[in-house]
């Protein structure tokens, strides 16, 4: 990469995100978000044309990890709210 690009904003691709996940009715799409400190919990969660970004402050080493627990705390966060998470 050219220092011209590092300075000004270029840097490397990132892997696609994991594929998006059924869970109750619902799509949960997992976006894990870079942060200093390793991967942060991130995903978009759908359903009837309605989303919800679910963001955490956890952090994990690995975005395949990140991608996992981002899952996780969606369905979690389906079961406890259901249809209320669009609120």
């Amino acid at each position: 990469m050219s220092l011209l690009s590092r300075l000004f904003g270029g840097r490397a691709k990132e892997a696609p995100a994991a594929p998006s996940e059924e869970y109750r009715g619902f799509a949960i799409r997992p976006d894990p978000a870079k942060a200093d400190d390793g991967w942060r919990i991130r995903a978009l969660v759908e359903k009837d044309g309605r989303s919800h970004e679910l963001i955490r402050a956890d952090t994990l080493r690995d975005r395949e990890s990140a991608a996992e627990a981002s899952v996780l705390k969606a369905k979690q966060m389906i079961d406890q709210l259901g249809e209320r998470i669009f609120d």
